[in-house]
């Protein structure tokens, strides 16, 4: 059994549907009993993701899989970034995914649409169960902010990340297409191919 660090159930069942094999089998933290809190002190993805795998991994002594994802804005300079998930509560605008979409649309909403790149970025970690990293994984997908919100599909920033190619943002995408593109799909896939070449 391999653990995934994450209650998010959108998020575990996408590293599931990505990992699960016949003779590996995922489960992550809401199936686990009083998870411990690890602190995100990281400056980076890498660091958050590392600090979160050995954690829960030295805790629950189960080989264990994290990811620490966000939206980098070019606009602002690369934020919300490690911070995504809490953006508005940093900024005393709230809590949670709708109101850290509408403080992002309020902090750019004067910069012009070919301005308004950004990407969403997924760095992977996996952990032993004594908390030494095994191996990480990075990937992103480009895009751009919409003004307002469309689609109903995915979370988080889903609804204002508009991916040209598709003429999309991946809120408004199936969970297949978006796998096919997103950077966590990205990401994960790149994981798969490792662990078929170096097997746990």
């Amino acid at each position: 059994m391999f653990l995934i660090a994450t209650a998010n159930s959108g998020k575990a069942a996408e590293f599931k549907r990505m990992l699960e094999t016949s003779d590996q089998h995922w489960t992550d933290l809401s199936q686990m009993a009083d998870p411990p809190e690890i602190k995100e002190t990281g400056l980076t993805f890498r660091a958050n993701a590392c600090l979160k795998a050995a954690g829960y991994a030295r805790h629950y002594k189960m080989w264990t899989l994290a990811d620490d994802s966000g939206l980098e804005v070019d606009a602002l300079a690369g934020k919300p970034g490690v911070y995504s998930a809490r953006w508005a509560a940093m900024n005393n605008a709230g809590k949670g995914d709708a109101d850290n979409n509408a403080l992002l649309v309020k902090q750019i909403e004067s910069v012009p649409d070919e301005k308004r790149t950004a990407r969403f970025v997924c760095v992977l970690a996996l952990s032993d169960p004594e908390g030494r990293i095994y191996l990480t994984t990075r990937d992103t997908v480009e895009g751009r902010i919409l003004r307002a919100p469309r689609g109903q599909n995915g979370f988080g920033y889903d609804p204002l990340f508009f991916v040209p190619a598709k003429n999309k943002t991946t809120a408004e995408l199936s969970p297949d297409e978006k796998h096919a593109l997103s950077h966590r799909g990205k990401a994960l896939r790149s994981l798969k191919a490792l662990l078929e070449q170096h097997p746990l």
